[in-house]
């Protein structure tokens, strides 16, 4: 089972509540930067407009789906 949430911190401290079907498990936390995420995402998506690679790729993928 898998449950992904992302939460504001403000602090050191988080504390979860999470649903049931976790009761008497292990879990896996892992703590990564969204914010700086997002914005390198963003980047590469600007970069990738102009790339010939990726907009031909994009065009045959495109082309798959209208025959």
């Amino acid at each position: 089972m898998t449950f992904s949430q992302i939460y504001k911190i403000s602090d050191t401290k988080l504390i979860i509540t999470l649903p049931a079907g976790f009761q008497n498990k292990e879990v896996l936390v892992t703590v990564a930067d969204v914010a700086n995420s997002k914005t390198d995402k963003k980047a590469m998506m600007k970069l990738a407009a102009s790339d010939p690679l990726y907009l031909s790729d994009l065009k045959e993928v495109n082309d798959d789906f209208q025959t």
